[in-house]
């Protein structure tokens, strides 16, 4: 066991994908902060992805007041319905609304190394998206299908990176960091007692979220008369899907240290539990990363 020094610590963090469970990447974030981690590099798919985009950004204190006072109205809310055959939800109006919380920004201009991943299915190949428009490159990695529909980018039509590799390691093998910890959201499930994240729909706050995402609401849309059964069932096949290629990954190239969320934790469009599901983050980062810490000579442990 070797020691590095407190200001050695850096950290090439992959984050993965799967839906609202992602959320628990803001506590494994603060975990890392309030224990001397530097965050240097993020790879990120999808939900990792969005999460990470937004952390590089600089924004994620605001998106995280912002989501913990969300409901799961105004998670439907946000939902543009599309009238094409190749997925349920547009997502400009989520992507919109995400651009007036964080800012409109390039990759290359961010303070931290950020790497987006999106599958090109046609070609059967991972696209990094290491340039360009920030939230376009998010649009593209969380696309995920028969929901979102594809994004467009540079001409070529890109789904959730999460169909080839939903825990993106590759992306970090060049950075010059001391250890690269992923986030796995495939984990194996766990038995959980029913948990209630009671949310104060007087908040001013709360009220200043209705506002805002009404500016993005069609006067005549609704969500309603869908059988959703189909949909259950093909987001199920898919997280088994995504959690057996993330094993896959992670033994072949294997990271220096794994977190794993139970892909259990919650369902895909769960954001109303984002209390809940970042306190979990932030549990499980330390159960998984505790002994990396030194205490009392001024190093650590890896």
């Amino acid at each position: 066991m070797t020691m590095l020094p407190k200001d050695k610590r850096t950290v090439s963090l992959i984050l993965g994908s799967g839906g609202a469970r992602g959320l628990a990447h803001i506590g494994i974030i603060h975990w890392l902060e309030e224990n001397n981690f530097k965050i240097e590099s993020i790879s990120g798919c999808s939900i990792g992805a969005l999460i990470g985009g937004i952390y590089a950004a600089g924004k994620l204190d605001d998106f995280e007041e912002w989501v913990r006072a969300i409901t799961r109205v105004d998670i439907f809310t946000l939902l543009d319905l599309s009238w094409e055959k190749n997925g349920l939800v547009k997502g400009d109006r989520i992507i919109n609304t995400l651009v007036e919380l964080v800012g409109d920004q390039l990759i290359e201009h961010l303070p931290i190394s950020f790497t987006a991943t999106a599958a090109d299915i046609i070609n059967e190949k991972e696209v990094w998206i290491e340039s360009g428009r920030l939230f376009d490159a998010i649009r593209a990695s969380i696309s995920l299908p028969l929901f979102f529909t594809p994004f467009d980018y540079k001409g070529v039509q890109l789904i959730d990176g999460g169909v080839l590799n939903p825990v993106p390691i590759a992306p970090a093998f060049s950075d010059e960091t001391d250890m690269i910890i992923a986030v796995n959201l495939g984990g194996a499930p766990v038995y959980q007692e029913p948990v209630t994240d009671e949310i104060n729909e007087s908040s001013p706050f709360h009220e200043r979220i209705l506002r805002f995402v009404s500016s993005f609401q069609q006067s005549e849309a609704r969500v309603s008369g869908h059988d959703w059964g189909a949909y259950d069932i093909a987001n199920q096949a898919f997280d088994a899907m995504q959690s057996t290629i993330a094993r896959q990954k992670i033994a072949a190239y294997p990271p220096d240290h794994v977190i794993e969320i139970a892909r259990n934790a919650c369902g895909t469009l769960e954001f109303e539990r984002a209390s809940e599901v970042i306190e979990l983050g932030y549990r499980k980062a330390q159960e998984s990363l505790s002994p990396l810490i030194k205490n009392g000579d001024g190093g650590i442990k890896i």
